[in-house]
């Protein structure tokens, strides 16, 4: 049996692969388990943080969701995942409801995914979902305009703010980066973060479609708690250590 206390990479290394298959650590456990004092736990997490394992939050530490990079490279990972997401994620709209469709290579699928035959009134602020809408025969499409964000694919700005505050929806699929119990829904960039926060006051539901390796995560700017989510869908196995939490939260969840 190792003696935790004298070997700290090993030790680490044992943090580290907690983070990753429970996405959160609790440095008083932790202290227990490995009999080391919580100071050491805590030097041991901030160690991992600057390595760029975790980020250290208030009793522990938890893990950072990958780094996203462009609109356009998003778009051709998971294909299949994204797919049966997005089909799922369109049974939920309901006829005759206003839904903003936020950016996102997953709600790009939802978007392919949404039946012909369905009436809707269908916001987005993402030219390459704006697109795919537009097939849809029943539906009327509002794109907004603004300033475009190349590696993000969507418009911001004062501009596409206020036409977006000007409007209210009976459904909102919002797309994220990551989702921790605690940290909520959280995303990458500031601009996309505060435009989320003001989709989701201008909307009556919340739906939230993500693939596994989103849960339990946390990026860098939190757009809403988790219990502010009405409907979740996941794809593929998540482990019941990060769902159980969420389960215990007032969200319904389907998994596909």
């Amino acid at each position: 049996m190792i003696d935790y206390a004298s070997f700290p990479d090993q030790r680490q290394a044992l943090i580290q692969q907690r983070i990753q298959q429970q996405g959160r650590v609790v440095c008083v456990q932790l202290a227990q388990e490995l009999q080391v004092s919580e100071h050491t736990i805590r030097r041991d997490l901030q160690e991992l943080a600057n390595r760029g394992v975790c980020k250290k939050v208030y009793g522990g530490a938890v893990s950072l969701a990958l780094a996203t990079g462009h609109f356009a490279e998003r778009v051709e990972q998971q294909k299949e995942q994204k797919q049966k997401l997005g089909l799922a994620c369109a049974a939920l709209l309901r006829d005759n409801a206003c839904v903003f469709i936020d950016v996102g290579s997953t709600n790009l699928a939802v978007a392919k995914a949404i039946s012909k035959d369905k009436p809707l009134t269908l916001v987005t602020h993402a030219p390459a979902i704006a697109l795919e809408l537009m097939k849809l025969p029943l539906a009327k499409v509002v794109l907004l305009g603004g300033s475009l964000n190349t590696s993000i694919g969507a418009a911001f700005g004062i501009g596409t703010l206020r036409q977006l505050q000007s409007m209210y929806f009976d459904q909102c699929l919002l797309g994220a980066c990551s989702l921790d119990v605690q940290a909520g829904l959280c995303t990458n960039t500031l601009d996309d973060a505060e435009f989320k926060q003001a989709i989701v006051q201008q909307s009556s539901e919340v739906l939230v479609a993500l693939t596994s390796d989103k849960v339990g995560t946390v990026a860098r700017h939190q757009v809403i708690p988790a219990d502010a989510i009405h409907q979740l869908v996941l794809e593929g196995e998540v482990p019941d250590s990060k769902l159980q939490a969420l389960l215990d939260k007032t969200i319904q969840i389907s998994r596909v």
